[in-house]
């Protein structure tokens, strides 16, 4: 708190400094040769030494603008507007306290003078609608910085200290180079591998959806979305980056990148390696890294709203819903590796964009955890140690093809492949309190899994020469293939003695073959016809036949040799039938656009199930399931203003574990898992409004989002604890959950170009109904999250960038409210930067986690104040070359903390993690290599 006050004061002496300087205001109006005035015109106060931005703006209704409260000083005056040629003016404070420059005229674009101005018009930054372009030089970051560290310095731009990306109040879904895709959809993989100096414009814009682009017809949908346009010195040549460290305690990092562009290819490659726990990884690559295969293709051939249901490729996360709370990232220690590599090529009528990237990450774990699980009978405590090894490799290639066959036709061909493999081993020690009766296991599991998944599409486009009218046909083959073999050794201790026998002790001795085929052919049909300019109708067709085989063997070693555990052992295969048609009416005109849809959703369940697949007897499994799906969009858009409303009911079809019957996990002994053939597809009513606003004269905006969703036939898994304290869990279908969310942000400029403040609220409170024993438990769980983030630049050498964000999450239970509790997340922090004479930089980032659990019966609180520095010296002709001393965790304080409330139990859990270490590294850039390009352009 003293460090909070400190650094208020200061930032008021900052203002107080500013305030006390002599100032003065600059006032005048824009017009055309004909004395017209021109509204919304851009108009930048410049220096004259460097052209740095110091203040900005746009000229109001009238054609007048004004800046108040400019250090007194000359500047130069830069004017851009659509369709004419910039003006530069210099302008003299002189004495008085406002500066009249009266009107300026400036003159229409001829096509003569267009090479003076593309010479002239490099303005710091220019606004055409609602894109908004930046002039990278004008923004000035230490030499070597990423494109990360330039978009900081951007108005209107924030980065997170986790890299996620805002702009204008809203997240940043894309980021492309020169218009193209860079390794796939991770925005964070060109922001933090691209150098800053490669850059030369950054532009940032409502990207309209991909059915819109294609159709022509605009559905309202918007994403923001960052351009980064690269220099021409860096289309001719190669540039990159390659580093090497080691340090104390034996670690080490290498890391390097290289980049080659042109006008019609791009390649990159990239790789690394370290075991200082930085796995480098998008979230694609993080679902392979779990080895779960849980991830959803976005293949762009399902035509028609979204209503859930056509999706199958996805997975079974965990048992329970998370309720969010203190939570740490730092889990153990890993070894890590990974490279891939980047192609696209594009032409007017060819476009091709392509990916490859591997990964290998070996990690050990060594944790302890205390749970409290509560009943409505009571409650009872687990005290958990546990060491675990594991090792994935992971292989992901994609490409996409488009090639336009004429005027109206257009192809499409997207294929994703992706391989994993690894191995895990874990040991556990459990003990278990309730009263009197205590019980205690030790686990000792080990298991080795393959997989192999591969989703192909293709999608033909066709425009009529009537203009609106569009069909499209789709058709995909998916694939994931599965195996794995488990070794499951346990000893179960009951020390309850009721009959005078002593304690008693299960043992579990067994070896587990598992294997699991899906494959998937689907199909969709989209046509478009316009009634009128302003009024369209949609209708589409969806089809999807999945086949799933699951056969699991599993095998008591007894005195005997191996023996086939009937039980729980199964042999299961279904065949799932997916149909969807549906209509929608859609009016769009003047930024205003309205839709209507109403579709028809029916599955089909055929399976059978036996112990054996040899087995001559099998149990039929048959369903069906017919529901109807309605949708409305509705949204408008103004200038820089835009509101929406949404409403639409998504539809999810249990997945395969789910419902496999008599399908037993037991890889836990105190925790058994069953499947539940009678499970129905899930329905939730979900309804969402927005609005937002982007002032480009002052860059002040804020956003707003309101969510409900309710819950019918929810697949919760309900939970039967028996006498020895072992859970039973089950999935079952339950109505009645609830959730309701705000989300708020609000930016605007303390002082334009030098101090942003953004502040940002979360409200959400959610109801999980779970049946415990067979008593209903409604779990309540609000969450309250503020935050302040503010940019500061008051000096070209030297940025400050401090956050502040306050988390509460109150948890509520109905089976036993003597257990309710308060969780406290709360992170402040900064990270700064300074430059010195000589080459020399200094960076430094600061994080202080408070974790703070408020129940009179299990109380915590842990304050982790984690501090980086770091000191660096460039050198070498054109400073290509940097030596870099780094201190991670200066004093001593990291642990892997995860404190986390469920609906019935809360658990907190401690991992021995990556803490203090010292890291030398030196850094090397290639820039601009000389090649002899041909015609075309090619390499």
């Amino acid at each position: 708190m003293k460090n909070l006050l400190l650094l208020l004061l200061l930032l008021a002496g900052c203002s107080t400094a500013f305030a006390q300087s002599p100032r003065f205001t600059i006032r005048g109006s824009i017009a055309d040769t004909n004395k017209a005035v021109l509204p919304s015109a851009t108009v930048m106060l410049l220096t004259p030494k460097d052209s740095a931005l110091v203040n900005f703006g746009r000229t109001n209704d009238k054609g007048v603008f004004e800046f108040r409260n400019v250090k007194r000083a000359p500047y130069i005056l830069k004017v851009s507007y659509v369709g004419f040629l910039p003006l530069q003016k210099e302008v003299d404070p002189g004495d008085g306290d406002v500066t009249d420059l009266g009107t300026l005229e400036i003159k229409p674009i001829q096509k003569e003078l267009l090479e003076v101005v593309v010479k002239t018009a490099r303005a710091p930054l220019s606004i055409r609608g609602d894109t908004i372009e930046y002039n990278a030089s004008s923004f000035k970051v230490p030499a070597g910085s990423t494109v990360e560290e330039l978009l900081k310095r951007l108005p209107g731009v924030q980065v997170d200290q986790d890299g996620n990306i805002k702009a204008q109040g809203e997240d940043v879904k894309k980021v492309t180079v020169d218009g193209k895709t860079f390794f796939g959809t991770d925005p964070k993989l060109a922001t933090k591998n691209l150098p800053a100096e490669a850059i030369d414009k950054i532009q940032i814009f409502n990207d309209k959806t991909e059915a819109a682009k294609t159709t022509g017809i605009d559905d309202g949908k918007r994403e923001k979305a960052v351009n980064l346009a690269l220099k021409e010195s860096h289309k001719r040549g190669g540039f990159g980056k390659v580093t090497a460290g080691a340090g104390t305690k034996d670690r080490f990092q290498l890391r390097g990148n290289y980049n080659r562009f042109n006008t019609k290819e791009q390649m990159s490659v990239l790789g690394f390696g370290n075991n200082i726990n930085q796995t480098g990884l998008s979230w694609d690559d993080y679902q392979d890294f779990r080895g779960s295969q849980s991830f959803n293709w976005e293949d762009q051939g399902d035509f028609g709203f979204y209503s859930g249901g056509m999706y199958f490729f996805g997975g079974d996360d965990g048992m329970g819903v998370p309720l969010t709370g203190g939570y740490s990232s730092n889990r153990g220690f890993s070894r890590n590796y990974a490279g891939g590599a980047n192609y696209n090529y594009d032409t007017k009528k060819t476009k091709l964009s392509s990916n490859y990237f591997y990964n290998q990450t070996g990690q050990t774990l060594s944790s302890t955890s205390n749970k409290q699980t509560f009943l409505p009978e009571g409650t009872f405590v687990t005290i958990s140690g546990n060491s675990q090894g594991s090792f994935t490799r992971n292989h992901r290639g994609s490409a996409r093809y488009e090639q336009q066959l004429d005027s109206l036709n257009t192809l499409v061909l997207i294929g994703n492949l992706r391989a994993n493999s690894g191995n895990n081993a874990q040991f556990s020690n459990q003990n278990f309190y309730r009263a009197a009766d205590t019980s205690q296991t030790n686990l000792d599991n080990r298991n080795n899994f393959n997989g192999l998944q591969l989703a192909t599409t293709a999608i033909f486009r066709h425009k009529f020469l009537k203009k609106g009218r569009n069909f499209a046909a789709s058709v995909a083959f998916n694939l994931n293939d599965s195996d794995g073999t488990a070794k499951q050794r346990s000893t179960n201790t009951f020390f309850t003695d009721s009959t005078g026998a002593g304690p008693t002790v299960v043992r579990i001795n067994q070896d587990v073959t598992n294997s699991s085929l899906r494959t998937e052919l689907k199909s969709s049909l989209h046509y478009i016809e316009p009634l009128t300019k302003t009024m369209f109708w949609e209708t589409f067709y969806n089809f999807s036949l999945r086949n799933d085989k699951v056969d699991r063997d599993v095998f008591d070693l007894t005195d005997q040799g191996a023996v086939r555990n009937r039980n729980l052992s199964r042999y299961y295969t279904n065949d799932y039938t997916y149909n969807r048609v549906g209509t929608v009416l859609r009016y769009s005109d003047k930024g205003f656009n309205i839709s209507g849809g109403l579709a028809g959703v029916w599955y089909k369940l055929a399976g059978r199930f036996a112990s054996d697949q040899s087995a001559t007897t099998f149990t039929n499994v048959s369903r069906q399931y017919f529901t109807v799906a309605p949708n409305f969009s509705g949204n408008y858009r103004l200038k820089n203003k835009s509101m929406g409303l949404y409403y639409n009911v998504n539809i999810q079809q249990p997945q395969t574990s789910q419902l496999q019957p008599g399908v037993v996990d037991n890889s836990n002994p105190r925790f058994i898992q069953e499947g539940n053939p009678a499970l129905l597809p899930s329905l939730t009513h979900n309804l969402n409004g927005s609005f937002s606003s982007f002032n480009p004269g002052n860059f002040v905006n804020y956003y707003l989002s309101l969510n409900y969703g309710y819950n019918i036939n929810q697949i919760v898994y309900n939970q039967t604890i028996d006498e020895n304290l072992i859970t039973t869990s089950r999935p079952e279908n339950i109505s009645g959950g609830t959730r309701v969310g705000s989300y708020l942000n609000f930016g605007f400029p303390l002082k334009k170009t030098k101090a942003t403040l953004n502040l940002g609220s979360s409200l959400n409170f959610n109801k999980n109904p779970i049946y415990i024993n067979t008593v209903l438990n409604d779990t309540r769980s609000d969450n309250y999250n503020f935050r302040v983030n503010l940019d500061l630049t008051l000096f070209d050498k030297f940025t400050l960038y401090p956050y502040f964000n306050w988390g509460i999450t109150d948890t509520r239970y109905s089976i036993n409210s003597s257990q309710n509790q308060k969780i406290y997340n709360h992170n402040y922090g900064g990270a700064m930067n300074i430059q010195f004479p000589g080459g020399i930089f200094f960076n430094g980032q600061m994080n202080y986690q408070i974790y703070k659990l408020k129940n009179e019966r299990f109380p915590f609180t842990q304050k982790l104040p984690i501090l980086n520095l770091a000191v660096y010296k460039q050198f070498l002709k054109d400073n290509k070359a940097e030596v870099r001393l780094t201190a991670y965790d200066v004093f001593n304080k990291n642990r892997g903390i995860t404190q986390q409330a469920y609906q019935n139990f809360v658990q907190r859990e401690e991992v021995q993690t990556l803490a203090q270490y010292f890291m030398l590294s030196v850094s090397y850039n290639v820039r601009g290599l000389k090649s002899q390009m041909r015609q075309n352009n090619g390499w």
